[in-house]
């Protein structure tokens, strides 16, 4: 068979490397002049010894004809203003066998340059057009079936194709956990929404390999697969030998991850659709018969520069440049075509032709179709509130048979109990919220048999079981990664971070992945997860800044999270059964800030007056999303506050109606994102003077948004002072409470009101 000639070497610097490929295609099939074997038969290999047959080629061929294509389009009309997105998938149409060998059913997690995947799954459902929706993403199309027109993703919910932006790396702790989720749906009778021996199939780049969450997940599915737990995942890594300029040593991915002993690694060539395709097939059966985590190790190359904007002639020799062309996987789909007879030179051409005229064909009805232009069409998605269905399904209590097995009996019932402290009603609420959803899932470090580092989470393992109630690595981006697995495949994760502290170490499964996906998917995927965290400070004997994190910033700006903050045992209860109402109802993405210093409190003016015990509610209660609570009647001085501020200013107050003779009204925001802006002016109207009480710190805190909502209100004239933590890490042991509010610094301020 005839060797791949070089392709045309490009004589001028300036030339546009688009049009060198695109040139070096036509010219390639013009000049081929090899041997032409007998046309096979549809159902026979394209070229001896291929495990490829005829048929199948000439569908994958074409994939990769439309992923260039669409690729090529991108660059011309991108400077006309009407494509956004020039990331190409150019070098990787290999990628079309994954596609082709796995099933629609089999959830994607996708690496940018998956053209040609794309184009060979959406043979696997009838009357669907990959050209059309490409180029209606490509555009920005409010008709974009993946996004709507709010990103370039590669993306389709009949395909399982869920929508991923420019990650990297970061969707393979989600992927990773919705093969887990798989398994586990099955081991708790949880109905899954794809077939119960479905594949995960999570491709990235060969630079992206390197990134702290690929570790992870990697580590993580070696982990579960140490232990024979199944976690069907396929890790495609499409190696192309550099991440938009830096160069991958050669070798690294093989050396790196072929010796892995729980993590199984198969070599394909990408560039030969003959050659690659046995080799796909192996790894692709492999993970669907095992159900174990699979590294297929796909060689591919880039050519055309990392996107339109990477001119790589600024920074890659031209010899290179063209050595690197040389290797354009379609001239050798091209070459297979003409050798084994099955077309002809002017038919590769044509086809070539053809399939260029209904990408840009395609592209220009796009650009005709109607573009987001409000505000509101952008974040429709983004947040949804069904309040009315929200407050239904958290006070239904449609499961009275489930509690009575899970608290033992009628006169068990946590409602018949002597009032409680806040970590036991937070336990009560976990038993009752498990009972209520069988689909429901607790997991992280130290909850099952230990119960909890505080032990709120005692006795969930013993009845709820390991299936149920388990203990994770320790790895915080894991644990959200498994969240996002677990939702995607319809249950209700319920993640504890064990301190806050430690969920920056994981943040971005929350901003980047987690809260990004209605948006990006246009409400067509949701992730539903209720993640509990212990946090803030005031913590007694224990700890020091990773153990008393008082700020809540990065989670503050997380655009469609839902963050809670409940001060006592009845409002967690009641306000956890609508956070997962919020979750199952609307798919949203819900925090729950459990403060640690509450969680045993049970006095609050006089030790033994038992004042921060409460009872627990009955399930048929619920605290709707940006209801607070206010404690008294007075106008002289209104305290805005929450979590541990709350009790403290309760107790200041009644010091001030002591000694100066004010009425006092302490208001509790219970939610803090979001803020509930409206009742907050309302609260403020009839005060003469206000104060906030933040024990977040000055910079960035919950405060900010309360003085804001105020002043944008019309209230920024009354009287109004914050009392916050200091901008500064929380030390160790007493000198805590040097940088942290306290009911002191309350009373003085109010004072300085007068």
């Amino acid at each position: 068979m005839a060797s791949i000639p070089p392709p045309i070497p490009a004589r001028m610097k300036g030339l546009n490397r688009a049009e060198i490929c695109d040139r070096n295609f036509t010219e390639f099939v013009r000049g081929w002049d090899g041997e032409v074997l007998p046309k096979p038969a549809p159902h026979e290999a394209v070229l001896p010894g291929s495990a490829l047959s005829a048929a199948a080629f000439l569908e994958l061929f074409e994939s990769q004809l439309i992923s260039r294509h669409l690729d090529l389009m991108a660059r011309v009309l991108r400077v006309q203003n009407k494509v956004f997105y020039t990331i190409g998938s150019s070098g990787h149409e290999g990628n079309a066998m994954v596609a082709r060998l796995t099933r629609h059913t089999d959830p994607a997690f996708l690496h940018y340059r998956s053209g040609g995947f794309m184009a060979e799954r959406f043979r696997k459902l009838p009357g669907m057009d990959p050209i059309m929706d490409s180029a209606l993403s490509f555009a920005a199309s409010k008709d974009d079936p993946a996004s709507g027109g709010r990103h370039k993703v590669w993306g389709s919910k009949p395909l399982w194709v869920l929508p991923q932006t420019s990650t990297i790396a970061s969707h393979l702790p989600k992927a990773l956990g919705t093969a887990i989720a798989i398994e586990q749906a099955q081991r708790i009778g949880h109905a899954l929404p794809v077939p119960g021996d479905s594949i995960v199939i999570c491709s990235f780049g060969d630079a992206s390999s390197n990134h702290a969450t690929a570790q992870t997940a990697f580590n993580a599915a070696a982990w579960t697969a140490y232990q024979k737990l199944p976690a069907p995942v396929l890790f495609v890594c499409e190696d192309n030998g550099i991440g938009i300029s830096v160069k991958t040593p050669g070798g690294w991915i093989a050396q790196n991850f072929s010796g892995r002993r729980d993590l199984d690694y198969f070599h394909a060539d990408g560039l030969d659709l003959a050659a690659g395709y046995a080799q796909v097939a192996a790894a692709v059966e492999h993970c669907r018969r095992t159900r174990r985590p699979t590294f297929l190790h796909l060689r591919t190359t880039r050519i055309m520069g990392h996107a339109g904007t990477d001119f790589e002639i600024e920074w890659r020799s031209i010899e290179e440049l063209v050595a690197v062309e040389a290797t354009d996987p379609l001239l050798r789909s091209a070459e297979i075509a003409l050798a084994s007879g099955l077309m002809t030179r002017d038919e590769v051409l044509a086809q070539y032709e053809a399939i260029r005229g209904k990408c840009f064909a395609a592209a220009e009805e796009a650009d005709r179709r109607p573009k987001l232009t409000t505000l509101a069409e952008v974040v429709a998605p983004l947040a949804p509130y069904t309040p009315d269905a929200v407050n239904v399904e958290a006070v239904r209590a449609d499961y009275a048979e489930a509690r009575l097995r899970v608290f033992g009996g009628e006169d068990r019932l946590p409602e018949k109990q002597p009032p409680r402290h806040l970590a036991i009603q937070i336990n009560q609420a976990l038993h009752d919220l498990m009972a209520k959803y069988p689909e429901s899932l607790l997991f992280g470090e130290d909850v099952a048999q230990k119960g909890g580092v505080y032990t709120v989470t005692k006795g969930l393992y013993k009845t709820f079981r390991g299936n149920r109630v388990f203990n994770t690595l320790l790895d915080e981006t894991m644990i959200l990664g498994l969240a996002q697995g677990y939702a995607n495949m319809g249950m209700l994760p319920i993640p504890e971070i064990q301190y806050l502290a430690y969920f920056h170490n994981a943040c971005d499964q929350i901003r980047g992945e987690a809260c990004s996906l209605q948006f990006f998917s246009n409400d067509q995927y949701r992730n539903p997860i209720l993640m509990r965290v212990a946090s803030l400070g005031y913590q007694k004997g224990f700890g020091g800044h990773f153990h008393n994190d008082n700020s809540i910033a990065a989670l503050r700006d997380i655009p469609g999270l839902v963050v809670a903050c409940p001060s006592r045992g009845d409002d967690a209860a009641m306000m956890l059964r609508t956070l997962a109402a919020l979750a199952k109802v609307d798919g949203r993405v819900c925090a729950f800030l459990e403060p640690i210093a509450l969680y045993m409190t049970k006095d609050l003016y006089e030790p033994g007056d038992g004042g921060w015990l409460t009872g627990y509610p009955e399930p048929d209660r619920a605290i709707p999303l940006g209801e607070g609570k206010v404690y008294g009647e007075g106008e002289d001085l209104v305290v805005f506050t929450f979590g541990n501020g709350v009790p403290m200013s309760l107790r200041a107050a009644r010091q001030l109606e002591a000694e100066r003779g004010w009425k006092v009204r302490v208001v509790d925001l219970r939610w803090l994102v979001p803020l509930n802006e409206a009742f907050i002016v309302e609260q403020a109207k009839t005060a003469r003077r206000i104060l906030v009480v933040d024990e977040g710190r000055r910079s960035a805190g919950v405060g900010e948004g309360i003085v804001t909502a105020l002043v944008e209100g019309g209230l920024g004239g009354k009287p109004l002072r914050r009392v916050v933590g200091a901008d500064t890490y929380t030390p160790l042991a007493g000198a805590a409470l040097l940088v942290l509010p306290s009911e002191a610094d309350i009373v003085v301020a109010a004072a300085a009101l007068a």
